[in-house]
């Protein structure tokens, strides 16, 4: 009964009956209760569809069971030991060596032991090339002849099929480290080696995204592709390797342009004219097969450049198969179904003959496109019907809006999207809305400025950390920017310096040699350092460049674009990589696969194929 004594009732009538109502403090109180429970089974009802959403994707996949690995016995484990560098850094390293497992005195464990594959003998040149790269200094002979070369055409002679062999779209869980342009940058791929997995991709937990754009504009690239080659090769599953623009004959082979910083030119450069093209060579039919795009946890698409334009047809392929079956659809055919329907060996620019414009299409958008700037949607240079439009670059690359990333993220039923493709002084850059990252893992040589940062994204189950170099981070990997004591070098080993990108140039080497700078005086040095990329940005100012006028229009690739009305095709018979070791340079025996890529600039600004056999390089006077 309701407190008597003066109380206030408020009275009544129900069907003749007078009913006395509570006091209204609590009425207000049971309603609050009532309004708790609604949310509470909001929440789980939530949870609810989660969960069977969950199960529906299992039992699609599975069986309706959780997928069972399997986990071969390795004969191995890893011994962790601390050393220090041999230039004197303050800073140690951890380094792990692979030794037999202990084992008990029983006959029967060591024939089971001793009948196990020596893994050893089996990844000895992948994990020989991975110690090179965490001591270059130490290899310089040895990356400035021959033998590299040949290393370098074996580790393509095995990685070529892996690559082949995995569908045009990854499909992985995290964790997961996403990583945008590399672009021959090795002093930033040490930084993340020395932090990320510092001991070793095999003993750090999670997957590893590397976006493409491994060569062109550092002085490093082949070094940087001789190391991702093995650590895939050593780690198929693990590591993933998806496909840029720099991927490409048309652009890693544009001497013209990047000069000294094309990747041809540095084969070249390394290994003489003959074996430096068949490097070159041998490494396009490896990028060629590179995979377009990746999905981790079917919430986050990866690619290099962006999301392809639907197309009409859905055409069938040799390649197809049953993978369509992973991509979510929403009515027709799946953006996801478009991708995995690309040729598993395609040239996208130039393309092979085999090669439909449909799927050219759909994997140039993969490596070529980039979001649209809110100016160019404001203006109206994106169709508001399709979400896409011309992009800044030029040349048919296309740009997409926020109703293309609203459409693709909805069909898919996807969160996010992360892609490279573009130069962002703060590492990572988010963009449309929160949906769009764009992850540029290099620090160097995009102009952006003596405190531009390189970075990559954890994707940790149900959350996402990103990581950044800073510009004050000093590793432990003799680099550009180090006062390094070059007195009483001969000019050969200073040039074997300068051609792995170890020295910052020759002016600034001759000048430690003589004495005009002091190698202790690593201030003096910076000072130097950033006087000269202050100048370089005052002339790009001059010129009418902008940099960082707005955090929504990040830098876009200053590279020209040829017309993608490309008359120029790569040969068939390039298509395949030739279980003859021979035919891939290894000895001097006649070539199995074609080297004379020649182009040049016909009418319209149209690439074609050069009728000289005797050109092998772009040149832009006189057309050619």
């Amino acid at each position: 009964d309701p407190p008597s004594g003066g109380a206030d009732r408020d009275r009544r009538e129900d069907g003749g009956i007078d009913v006395e109502l509570v006091p209204a403090s609590l009425v207000q109180e049971r309603d609050a209760k009532i309004q708790a429970l609604e949310r509470e089974l909001s929440v789980l009802t939530d949870r609810l569809s989660a969960l069977s959403r969950e199960r529906d994707e299992v039992a699609e996949a599975g069986g309706g069971h959780v997928k069972r690995r399997r986990h071969p016995l390795t004969p191995y484990g890893n011994l962790v030991r601390e050393s220090s560098t041999r230039f004197g850094s303050k800073r140690r390293q951890l380094k792990s060596r692979r030794e037999k497992l202990g084992r008990g005195a029983s006959v029967r464990t060591a024939a089971v032991f001793d009948a196990l594959p020596s893994e050893e003998d089996e990844k000895k040149l992948a994990q020989k090339v991975i110690d090179v790269f965490r001591d270059p200094e130490s290899h310089l002979d040895y990356l400035n002849s021959d033998d590299f070369a040949r290393d370098l055409l074996r580790l393509i002679y095995d990685v070529a099929p892996l690559l082949e062999n995995e569908p045009r779209v990854a499909f992985l869980q995290s964790p997961a480290y996403v990583f945008g342009d590399i672009h021959g940058n090795l002093e930033d791929l040490h930084f993340f080696s020395d932090n990320v997995w510092r001991l070793g991709m095999a003993l750090t937990a999670g997957n590893f995204v590397f976006l493409g754009d491994y060569v062109d504009r550092g002085k490093s690239c082949l070094e940087v592709v001789a190391y991702l080659f093995a650590v895939k090769l050593l780690l198929p599953h693990k590591v993933f390797l998806l496909r840029g623009n720099h991927e490409t004959r048309d652009v890693n082979g544009w001497i013209g342009h990047y000069g000294d910083r094309s990747f041809l030119y540095q084969c070249r450069d390394r290994f003489g004219r003959e074996m430096g093209d068949h490097v070159w060579q041998c490494s396009n039919l490896v990028f060629d097969r590179m995979p377009l795009a990746a999905v981790v946890d079917q919430d986050i698409f990866c690619v290099h450049g962006g999301i392809p334009r639907p197309i009409n047809s859905h055409q069938g392929n040799d390649n197809t198969s049953a993978e369509g079956a992973e991509g979510k659809t929403s009515g027709g055919g799946s953006r996801i179904q478009d991708i995995l329907s690309v040729p598993r060996v395609a040239g996208i620019n130039p393309p092979y003959q085999h090669e439909s414009p449909q799927s050219q299409q759909v994997a140039s958008d993969c490596v070529w496109s980039d979001p649209a700037t809110e100016y160019q949607e404001q203006t109206g240079q994106v169709d508001p019907d399709t979400g896409y439009g011309r992009s800044l670059r030029g040349g048919g690359c296309v740009c997409f809006g926020h109703k293309a990333v609203t459409e693709f993220l909805k069909q898919h039923d996807y969160s996010y999207i992360m892609r490279a493709h573009e130069a962002h002084a703060k590492g990572v850059a988010v963009s449309k809305g929160a949906r769009v990252f764009t992850v540029f893992s290099t620090s160097k040589d995009h102009h952006q400025g003596s405190e531009a940062r390189a970075g990559c994204v954890l994707v940790d189950f149900e959350k996402m950390e990103v990581i950044n170099r800073s510009p004050a981070y000093r590793n432990r990997y003799v680099h550009q920017r180090d006062s390094v004591n070059l007195r009483g070098l001969s000019e050969r080993e200073i040039d074997q310096r300068r051609r792995l990108g170890l020295i910052r140039s020759m002016e600034s080497s001759r000048m430690v040699t003589l004495g005009l700078v002091d190698e202790e005086d690593e201030e003096m040095w910076k000072d130097l350092e950033e006087e000269e990329e202050e100048e370089e940005e005052g002339n790009e100012e001059e010129n009418g460049q902008e940099e960082g006028a707005d955090e929504e229009e990040e830098e876009e690739d200053p590279e020209p674009r040829l017309d993608t009305r490309r008359k120029s095709l790569v040969e068939t018979h390039s298509t395949t990589v030739s279980h003859d070791l021979n035919a891939l340079g290894i000895d001097d025996e006649d070539d199995e696969v074609d080297m004379q890529f020649a182009y040049k600039r016909g009418s319209d600004n149209v690439v074609e194929k050069c009728s000289s056999s005797e050109c092998a390089t772009i040149k832009e006077e006189e057309g050619c």
